[in-house]
């Protein structure tokens, strides 16, 4: 499945995670400002309001953090597009030449919706990621801490398609404090797509008819690492700085959370998690067998 690697492709490749990490630096440091400027506005605002008396001088006091916030928040990191060619001469060219730009997962429109970019250098097969984000059962376990004990429900749709398949699932939320309670209700249909080997769509409903959508794109590098992108699009009418500041300590505590179950698929022999008799029969794997039915040949 691998071509060999030659030392200019290593240096781009090398390049590029320099590129990706200064990105996430960037990112970071201006989250952790919006942070720390908030927390500054809010502690002047209780501080002023909590006295007995108001007067202009104590209110004046509001308005430097308030202003330094408003100023970071012009100031975001601009997001560079990430070069993704020197990942594809790694893979064979008949299977590139399978994932036309027909069957593309990214339409236009979503663009005008998208929130946040995140991007990993993980040391695991892709295989291991692909196995993961194909197990709804994972959501109960992996993620019991994040997603507060989410429950899978059932499996309501299931549907094939040229390269993958879709699948519709219900999911609640037991607990009357899971904070996810927020901006989705008790008990949803969520919607999970693989769209080509290497890209997997989470759909989620939100209030007034509202949705969040997560693309994973996975790239092998070599046959033991592999480039892990997240990208996050929603149509909420939130305020967009706090919602990124949301969904990027939620992408990362959930990443946190699967390096641990990666390590170990990792340390399985990664092929037998695609041979038949290995299959999981129940429903919650069917888009995993949907994977392996059409893409054993290239795995």
């Amino acid at each position: 499945m691998y071509k060999s690697i030659d030392n200019s492709q290593i240096a781009a490749n090398r390049a590029l995670e320099i590129e990706i990490f200064t990105n996430q630096m960037k990112r970071g440091v201006w989250c952790l400002g919006v942070a720390a400027w908030i927390f500054a506005s809010l502690e002047r605002a209780i501080a002023i309001f909590s006295t007995s008396y108001l007067h202009l001088a104590s209110l004046t006091q509001l308005f430097p953090p308030i202003l330094f916030l408003l100023t970071w928040l012009f100031l975001k990191p601009e997001v560079t597009p990430t070069p993704i060619p020197t990942y594809f001469p790694l893979i064979h060219t008949n299977e590139s030449q399978q994932l036309s730009s027909d069957d593309s997962p990214f339409p236009l429109k979503l663009k005008k919706y998208h929130l946040i970019s995140q991007e990993y250098i993980l040391p695991f097969s892709y295989l291991c990621q692909i196995y993961h984000l194909l197990n709804l059962k994972h959501l109960e376990t992996i993620h019991r801490f994040s997603l507060n004990h989410l429950q899978i429900v059932s499996v309501t749709h299931t549907q094939p398609t040229r390269q993958g398949g879709k699948i519709k699932f219900t999911t609640a939320l037991n607990s009357p404090w899971n904070p996810l309670r927020i901006w989705r209700q008790p008990l949803v249909e969520v919607d999970l797509t693989l769209h080509n080997p290497y890209t997997v769509e989470l759909s989620i409903p939100v209030y007034n008819r509202k949705r969040i959508t997560v693309m994973f794109n996975v790239l092998p590098l070599t046959e033991e690492e592999h480039y892990f992108f997240i990208d996050i699009y929603s149509d909420l009418q939130w305020f967009r700085p706090f919602l990124q500041i949301i969904l990027h300590f939620a992408a990362c505590l959930t990443l946190f959370e699967d390096l641990s179950y990666l390590k170990s698929l990792q340390q399985r022999q990664v092929q037998r998690l695609f041979q038949e008799n290995q299959f999981p029969q129940h429903q919650n794997m069917w888009l995993y067998r949907r994977f392996v039915e059409v893409w054993e040949g290239n795995v």
